[in-house]
């Protein structure tokens, strides 16, 4: 663990894998709501960061946490956040092949694994998702496609995803979201995903 100052009041820790950059942020939130952690403002999650702002006084908070223990994050299920999918993806057979399993069995593999948002990013609403197995992590696309559509489920990396919007990607697409709204501004709040938010995808025919 590194822990660098941000500004007067922020302090940025770098962790050396993503599964301590969730632990850490699944820590500090534990802390807080139990009122054991100094006051502040934001903590924001990334790939292999956790950025702490509005730090009364962030000196001591630094100094303190390279000494923590900091346990696995929990991975109960009542909580999750169900995703309805039908799995019609372009690339889902390519990723079973690349698993080494039948399409039904890459299915099933993906349906249960218990997910989690790491932290998000790229656009509104996308939560990169971590849960899989490395023996299922998958590389992205040697060609990126120009226009993804929106509610594409992909992987790429350790991560899982829906893409929120079109755009642009690179990711392997293996199915579709249903009636699943990522983002909506008129919603509070807006992002139906949010960083330690429990995810289950759900397989729906048709």
């Amino acid at each position: 663990m590194t822990v660098l100052p941000v500004g007067r009041h922020g302090l940025l820790v770098e962790l050396p894998t993503s599964a301590a950059a969730e632990a850490l942020h699944a820590e500090l939130l534990r802390r807080r709501a139990a009122g054991t952690l100094p006051p502040v403002r934001e903590i924001v999650p990334g790939a292999r960061t956790v950025l702490l702002d509005g730090l009364t006084e962030p000196g001591r908070l630094a100094a303190e946490l390279p000494h923590w223990h900091v346990p696995p994050p929990e991975r109960a299920e009542e909580s999750a956040v169900r995703v309805p999918v039908r799995y019609d993806g372009p690339d889902l057979a390519d990723v079973a092949a690349l698993w080494g399993v039948s399409v039904e069995e890459a299915v099933r593999v993906h349906a249960d694994t218990a997910y989690r948002v790491a932290f998000c990013g790229f656009a509104p609403g996308f939560g990169y998702l971590t849960g899989l197995d490395e023996r299922h992590h998958v590389p992205r696309r040697d060609s990126p496609r120009t226009r993804v559509p929106a509610g594409a489920v992909g992987l790429a990396g350790a991560y899982a995803g829906v893409y929120p919007r079109p755009s642009p990607g690179g990711w392997q697409l293996i199915g579709t979201a249903v009636d699943t709204v990522l983002w909506d501004p008129d919603r509070e709040p807006a992002a139906l995903l949010s960083p330690g938010t429990r995810v289950r995808f759900v397989p729906v025919e048709g």
